[in-house]
């Protein structure tokens, strides 16, 4: 029902415009009694044997949202009930900002991707934190920051450190992301000297608080084979928890999409199917070469129970989806859940 009617209804709209529907929708359905509860047992997927401890904490399953679906903490509680065992929200800035002129998201149906260019539009810290102090849901909660864009990269730092305090006592884990091709020179902050700095001074914080909060850093899909030794070496100095893998794409390259069509829709970082591939490299190769010395939360071009399967093979712990929910529909979390715990039954000892 969702491919063949909901979808195409929507897809008629801009996909901002459709953003701001559906969460308007899950609004106001989960407001009428006994929704919830309802929707809940319709979407979720319960059994213990789906449970995954990554970095000390305990996913109810391994099936998350990724950040940029819920930039401001505005609906995660809706969302843990659609089958989602964890939700990361962000990215969150010190300030909050208008992002970058509309339109600046643009489906490419032919490739079942998305190109956005959104540029951490949010309301500030403050007011995520106020959506987090509205918690009421079991779901791990993820808190993704950033920068200002006006903020310049010697002063990112700061940025950083102020999203980690005020977030640190309303998530249970945070993910650094410098690797955003939408924020003006953002991905310089990859430089191994200014990102060892960040993330140490992460920690230093860390260090000081009663609770102990799993860091993570995003990287891109676009790193080489020596930035990614690069990424294994700052983490293995640094001592963070682990990496999420991997980011938007600025490449162009395989679409089905005519280039008049991507060339007139311009810059962005690209998601869903065209970066499925690359994603899975990424974590593979990362696994491997860290001799799976880290956590690893694989995303990036995951539509299908076999796309979430491949991913936990090649070595993420957990995986989170994005522009396959859109494409896919509100099932998306089920489906998935009910073929990793199918692996599980059949002795699929990668998945354990």
């Amino acid at each position: 029902m969702y491919k063949s009617i909901i979808r195409p209804l929507l897809f008629k709209l801009q996909p901002e415009t459709i953003h701001h529907i559906v969460v308007k929708m899950l609004k106001i359905g989960f407001a009428i009694p006994g929704m919830k509860c309802l929707i809940h047992s319709i979407f979720t997927v319960n059994d213990s044997r789906l449970e995954k401890e990554v970095c000390g904490i305990k996913f109810k399953n391994p099936v998350g949202i990724a950040a940029g679906f819920d930039k401001e903490a505005a609906f995660y509680n809706e969302l843990s009930n659609l089958g989602f065992g964890y939700i990361e929200v962000g990215t969150v800035t010190p300030e909050g900002q208008a992002g970058n002129p509309k339109p600046r998201s643009f489906r490419i149906k032919k490739d079942k991707g998305l190109i956005n260019r959104m540029g951490f539009n949010n309301r500030g810290l403050n007011f995520a934190v106020e959506n987090l102090k509205k918690r009421k849901t079991h779901a791990v909660i993820g808190g993704n920051i950033g920068k200002n864009t006006n903020t310049p990269n010697e002063n990112a730092l700061q940025d950083y450190e102020k999203c980690f305090n005020g977030l640190y006592d309303y998530v249970d884990y945070f993910v650094v992301n410098v690797s955003c091709p939408n924020i003006t020179n953002l991905r310089e902050l990859q430089d191994q000297d200014k990102l060892m700095s960040i993330l140490s001074r992460l920690k230093e914080l860390r260090s000081q608080k009663e609770k102990h909060k799993p860091i993570f850093l995003k990287v891109s899909p676009d790193l080489n084979q020596g930035q990614l030794d690069e990424v294994i070496q700052i983490i293995d100095s640094t001592k963070i928890d682990g990496v999420v893998a991997t980011n938007t794409t600025v490449s162009r390259s395989n679409l089905n999409t005519d280039i008049q069509t991507i060339e007139a829709i311009g810059n962005g970082g690209m998601s869903g199917k065209p970066i499925k591939d690359r994603a899975t490299e990424v974590i593979r190769y990362l696994s491997e070469k860290s001799n799976k010395s880290f956590a690893i939360i694989g995303v990036g071009g995951i539509f299908t129970p076999e796309d979430a399967i491949e991913k936990l093979e090649a070595g993420a712990d957990i995986i989170q989806v994005y522009t396959g929910f859109i494409y896919e529909g509100p099932m998306i979390a089920k489906k998935i859940n009910k073929r990793i715990l199918k692996e599980i039954k059949s002795g699929n000892k990668k998945l354990l």
